[in-house]
């Protein structure tokens, strides 16, 4: 049952970039120019999702169990450090230069895309990267997945 929820659920997650235009690197990047053709209407297409993620984790917060019986997992981390706002300024960057983000370039891959393939290849590139680099400066074997 987990695994069918999980499925229907990206696959909504997926008609709803498909339909709000998120898939369009056009469209995005038409959102960042603030200076030149401004396209606002990804502003609300964020402004929707943040509505509903605030609610769904103010309703999360209060649950110890998901709606499937599992048991919830909530990120316990407050603390803005120099690893967040480094990664945080790259993923923004990288969002604004390619029109993607993980969401979206996955969706335009599997619709046939060549751009969406070419960034979640670089995407997976990065993650590969970084575990590497995670590895050699702690010194430690990397956890078995």
């Amino acid at each position: 049952m987990q695994k069918l929820s999980a499925f229907i659920v990206g696959l909504l997650f997926g008609l709803g970039l498909i339909l709000s235009g998120m898939t369009d690197p056009g469209k995005v990047q038409g959102f960042l120019d603030l200076f030149g053709n401004w396209d606002p209407s990804l502003a609300f297409v964020m402004g929707g999702a943040i509505a509903v993620g605030f609610f769904a984790y103010a309703l999360a917060k209060q649950r110890t169990r998901n709606f499937l019986g599992g048991a919830m997992h909530l990120p316990k981390a407050t603390a803005i450090d120099k690893r967040l706002v480094i990664g945080s300024l790259t993923f923004g960057v990288g969002w604004g230069l390619a029109g993607f983000c993980p969401g979206p370039g996955l969706v335009s891959m599997a619709s046939g895309e060549v751009k969406g393939a070419v960034f979640v290849a670089a995407m997976v590139a990065g993650m590969a990267v970084f575990e590497w680099l995670e590895r050699v400066s702690t010194l430690k074997p990397a956890p078995k997945a």
